[in-house]
């Protein structure tokens, strides 16, 4: 069973510490994807939170059930508008199998990356494949590793510097490790937070996504289809079953 991060502190800050995730700038083109590949379907999101992206998918039309290892996230989502029309599961997405099937899975933000070894990481795409139907989708955002951005001898990249958050990366290549570390300055006191995460190579979850019996659909730098390159920070990738 991976750690559980998300307390009820980072759950009842969550929006407030990351604002810019909720803007409908962000959200909407979000939305847009997902609804467009389930169609008349249902989704299923792993790791769900306080339901960022379910709120609006459900009000779209589209059926949505999540899994979330986090109750106090869950107890967040549960606060909002419209979440009865939600379901949601506590447990590990990794193992965890509910009721569908579904026309689409997602995980969104890198959390593929809370499962912090490539044996949770393979399970899951295994998981997520036994509970789509035939000719569904699975999809994933997550950033590409920036190793290419530490200097010479280093293992620290700076990802976010403002007046009120600073976030750091550590990369420990020999464990294919990231430790996420986060510095806010809240009411005039310091909060921080560091989590590990495993990153993971865009062909490393080809790779996965073949062993469970899916291939690559679509990868794409962003969710308005911006064209993936060598340059891309990021990705979303759609992974089909047969």
């Amino acid at each position: 069973m991976p750690e559980n991060n998300f307390d009820e502190r980072t759950a009842q800050t969550y929006a407030a510490k990351w604002p810019e995730l909720f803007d409908p700038a962000v959200v909407d083109p979000v939305v847009d994807f997902l609804a467009d590949l389930a169609g008349s379907g249902a989704a299923l999101e792993l790791g769900i939170g306080t339901g960022r992206i379910a709120l609006p998918l459900s009000r779209r039309g589209v059926p949505v059930h999540g899994i979330e290892l986090s109750p106090a996230m869950v107890a967040q989502l549960r606060a909002a508008p419209g979440s009865e029309h939600i379901g949601v599961t506590i447990g590990d997405f990794a193992t965890t199998r509910v009721r569908g099937p579904f026309k689409v899975a997602y995980l969104v933000r890198n959390t593929i990356t809370n499962l912090t070894t490539q044996d949770e990481q393979v399970e899951c795409f295994r998981t997520v494949a036994a509970q789509l139907e035939p000719g569904g989708c699975f999809v994933i955002e997550v950033y590409v590793p920036e190793l290419r951005r530490l200097p010479p001898g280093q293992t620290v990249h700076p990802f976010t510097v403002t007046p009120e958050h600073l976030g750091f990366e550590e990369y420990d290549v020999a464990t294919q490790i990231a430790y996420s570390h986060h510095y806010w300055v809240v009411d005039g006191q310091l909060e921080t937070r560091s989590t590990p995460h495993r990153y993971v190579w865009p062909a490393e979850l080809d790779l996965m996504a073949r062993l469970a019996g899916m291939t690559l659909h679509e990868r794409w730098a962003g969710w308005k289809r911006e064209p993936f390159t060598g340059e891309s920070r990021s990705h979303v990738s759609v992974w089909r079953k047969p």
